[in-house]
């Protein structure tokens, strides 16, 4: 399966919920199944920064990368040491990426 990029670094095509659940945020322009249970405005605050309000592709163009909001957006089935060791991944991933 092709790689696919999420706003935040995830890559999608090895995520458990690709393509049944979530066709990826890009897809769903970060009204990802999740973001529309666990959030206010139902859409992925690190996509709404990187994408709608920055205008990047995804959170590796932007300089402030990780930020308070990329760090602090923490899946609450991880541990903080998997969930730094996600951001360190990640953050590679986007660097990588631009």
């Amino acid at each position: 399966m092709e790689s696919l990029i999420s706003a935040c670094g995830l890559d999608c095509s090895t995520c458990p919920w690709y393509p049944n659940t979530c066709n990826g945020c890009h897809a769903v322009k970060g009204s990802t199944f999740w973001a529309k249970d666990a959030l206010p405005d139902k859409t992925c605050a690190l996509y709404n920064c990187a994408i709608t309000v920055k205008g990047y592709q995804n959170c590796g163009g932007c300089a402030e990368l990780p930020c308070k909001n990329f760090i602090e957006q923490k899946d609450p089935n991880s541990s903080q040491e998997e969930h730094l060791a996600s951001i360190k991944i990640r953050v590679a991933r986007l660097k990588g990426v631009q």
